[in-house]
């Protein structure tokens, strides 16, 4: 190919893409049916806001540790961000049991963290602190977990909408 075919080219798209944002149909026209814009339990973002950020969670969890999570009880979600799996994992949340099955797997990766901290601050007695502190943060996080659970209330699909 010739170098004056990749400026014609280069020239035809500017041209395509100048139609279509002018018109103003650049953007994707699937975005109402788009899954991700779906609304989510209120308690979701807040947990995926908690969840994912070592900081509060002391845990990092990765888009394969969520994928594990959603197999173990049996779900699948595609591999996306990880907030969008944990939106996706917990999108259509209708009963306390689905919730308290998704937060006793979440627990059973937290426990292996504490292990893996546990041996690491026994060979590492200076990062000791360090590794305590990670540990407090997946207790308090745990206790979140269970306060959902408790906070949760059920929705049978027979209810009524609230009447206004």
């Amino acid at each position: 190919m010739k170098a004056n075919d990749f400026s014609d080219l280069k020239a035809e798209f500017d041209a395509f893409v100048r139609e279509k944002c002018d018109s103003g149909t650049c953007e994707p026209e699937h975005q109402e049916n788009d899954p991700d814009n779906e609304p989510v339990p209120s308690f979701v973002d807040e947990l995926a806001d908690k969840l994912l950020a070592p900081y509060h969670s002391g845990v990092y969890f990765s888009r394969l540790d969520i994928k594990r999570v959603a197999e173990a009880i049996d779900e699948s979600i595609p591999i996306k961000e990880r907030k969008k799996m944990i939106k996706a994992l917990f999108r259509h949340t209708t009963s306390k049991t689905y919730l308290q099955s998704a937060f006793d797997e979440f627990n059973r990766h937290f426990g292996g963290r504490i292990l893996i901290y546990q041996e690491l601050s026994e060979a590492f007695p200076a990062s000791k602190v360090l590794f305590d502190e990670n540990i407090d943060k997946i207790k308090k996080t745990q206790k979140m977990l269970d306060q959902i659970v408790n906070d949760f209330e059920e929705i049978e699909p027979t209810d009524e909408p609230m009447m206004v």
